[in-house]
């Protein structure tokens, strides 16, 4: 368990040593400005929104922290949990109180209690849209709440004191599990005065993001760059006199958009001008795929059907087209992918930490194509022909799928269009994700997507297809107060019922065969489609060190270090220098 604070005596004779010894500032200067290609532009940084692209979960780990984390042996470990007890365990009541470690929004507020049971409660307002509602389906009255059949201050999650949580749960529940659960991105606290003042855009701009994480974002520039800077209140005590990367050792973290495409950004990686390249090219994987630095991630690559157009209304047509795709060879056009043998990514736990869910339940689709049986199934479903499209974010590697997926179908007889969707800028001066827009709307044929699993517990993901687990609320203006389904328009009573079995089975074991069951049924309906799974490939400078990767497949840079950084910092202010009468000149 992590411990931040000394003893005070302690404290009181070494203040000055530590000081001294630890810090790895000179004189006035607050450390390394690290020039690097995170991953592609991110244009909201709300941390419950869907999980539809690998570039959002590489962000979030920066900038915001949760109770728990899942270290890359998968083990759970306290993040901002400092300790817990069981309080009530009498057979019918189950309630553990959690106590908060101290640490500081980067406006200098406190993290408190209340700020998790806004942003747990905020997932499950029936009247919201949050995809990671069903994570914490066993809260007492959580379900309810989130189906409209009881009131959001009847969960059971209260803010006992400043730094206590009590939480209260449906029955007797596995802990380790429900821990593994508290490590998603989705269930960090949030601010209720900040989302209340500025509204569903508050994760927009920097004048009204606040982060409890490592780093903050302090400047975004639309297709350039966006600089994050270290939280000067992240675990640092205001009333001591801590040196800054005390917790945080770097000092900015430039991410740049602006120096081209992806294989630009690798020039400036084997040239200097960048020290960490998350993005290779895909025309330069090839070249790198022995030598970069690969990590298996918690997602896949999914196209996912609209049932509700009556192109994809049949099972049967849905499964002739996924049966048409050689993921063999879409891997192989991905370069850093293993292509999809199920929907469940192979870091996804089976029975426990440390067992592999896919490699427990095996391949449930081919990776190998079957174009025979493909046309037979839309021979059989009376479906030879139609025209839809493939709705993809503008990226290389999700063109050149979608380009090589559009020959396939269209090789069935269908006619397929790519679209492309970006970005554009609203009467409040801030990006619109037209892509984000779409799947959040259902406004699509077939769209492709990165499926972020936001726990290692499969049931999350798979529990989102059965309509009272999809998270995506209550039509208050039916007559009935209908629930809202899977964005796919899916709608399968028989899969409902297997969703409905393992959400009220408690033993880990028995409950896991059921998930086989659940991801063997959604496949055998195939509202998705999986393609690949998401592999996160990376090369770095040798000057830089200290980087630590998570369960999740990203990269945390807590205690990154950048070697004889003054030297570079040096090199940058006389470049600046000399380029500043120019511009100078320009601007006059």
């Amino acid at each position: 368990m992590k411990t931040k604070v000394l003893s005070l005596l302690l404290a009181a004779l070494m203040l000055m040593t530590t000081l001294a010894s630890c810090t790895t500032l000179e004189e006035d200067d607050k450390g390394a400005i690290i020039d690097m290609y995170l991953t592609t532009e991110v244009f909201d940084f709300d941390p419950q929104l869907s999980m539809t692209d690998d570039a959002q979960l590489k962000y979030m780990s920066l900038m915001f922290e949760g109770l728990t984390r899942i270290n890359e042996k998968g083990e759970w470990e306290d993040a901002l949990m400092d300790k817990y007890k069981v309080e009530v365990d009498d057979g019918e009541t189950f309630s553990i109180l959690i106590d908060m470690d101290i640490t500081r929004w980067s406006d200098g507020r406190t993290v408190q209690a209340a700020d998790f049971v806004y942003a747990w409660k905020r997932l499950l307002d029936p009247d919201q849209q949050w995809e990671g509602a069903s994570l914490l389906y066993d809260i007492k009255n959580a379900k309810a709440a989130k189906m409209g059949d009881a009131s959001i201050d009847d969960i059971g999650i209260a803010a006992v004191d400043t730094y206590t949580i009590q939480i209260e749960f449906e029955s007797k529940i596995d802990l380790d599990g429900f821990f593994e659960k508290l490590s998603s991105i989705s269930l960090v606290p949030l601010r209720e005065d900040v989302i209340t003042r500025y509204g569903e855009t508050w994760a927009r701009k920097t004048t009204s993001i606040v982060t409890n994480g490592p780093f903050v974002p302090k400047e975004i520039i639309a297709g350039t760059s966006i600089r994050l800077e270290r939280s000067t209140y992240y675990y640092l005590d205001p009333e001591k006199e801590e040196h800054l990367d005390k917790y945080v050792i770097p000092y900015r973290l430039l991410n740049k958009y602006d120096t081209g495409d992806a294989a630009a950004q690798l020039a400036a990686l084997t040239s200097g001008g960048i020290f960490y390249d998350g993005d290779i090219s895909l025309a330069d994987r090839a070249a790198y795929k022995d030598s970069a630095l690969v990590t298996d991630m918690m997602g896949t690559h999914t196209y996912m059907f609209n049932t509700t157009n009556k192109l994809f209304e049949k099972a049967e047509v849905r499964r002739a087209l996924s049966l048409a795709l050689d993921r063999n060879a879409i891997a192989q056009i991905v370069t850093f992918a293993k292509p999809a043998t199920g929907y469940v990514p192979y870091k996804v736990f089976d029975t426990a930490s440390g067992t592999s869910f896919r490699e427990v339940g095996g391949d449930v689709i081919s990776a190998s194509a079957n174009l025979s049986e493909a046309q037979s199934l839309l021979s059989s479903a009376g479906v030879t022909k139609g025209s839809f499209s493939i709705t993809v974010r503008n990226n290389a590697v999700d063109l050149a799928v979608a380009d090589y997926v559009k020959g396939v179908w269209e090789g069935l007889g269908f006619t397929v269009e790519i679209e492309v969707l970006g970005t554009k800028k609203n009467a409040e001066e801030t990006v619109d994700d037209l892509f984000q827009d779409a799947y959040a709307e259902g406004d699509f044929d077939v769209i492709a997507i990165d499926t972020m699993f936001q726990s290692a517990d499969a049931f999350g993901a798979l529990s989102q297809f059965a309509v009272a687990y999809s998270g995506n609320g209550v039509d208050m203006n039916s007559a009935n107060y209908d629930l809202y389904g899977h964005v796919s328009g899916y709608n399968n009573p028989d899969y409902d019922a297997l969703v409905d079995t393992a959400y009220t089975t408690y033993d880990r074991a028995a409950r896991t065969a059921i998930l086989h069951d659940m991801e063997k049924k959604l496949m055998e309906d195939m509202p998705v489609c999986p393609i690949f799974f998401l592999q996160d490939a990376y090369l770095y400078s040798e000057e830089l060190s200290g980087m630590v990767t998570d369960y999740y497949g990203v990269r945390h840079f807590n205690d990154l270090k950048l070697n004889d950084y003054m030297t570079y910092k040096a090199a940058t202010d006389t470049a600046e220098a000399a380029a500043a009468p120019a511009a100078d000149a320009a601007a006059q």
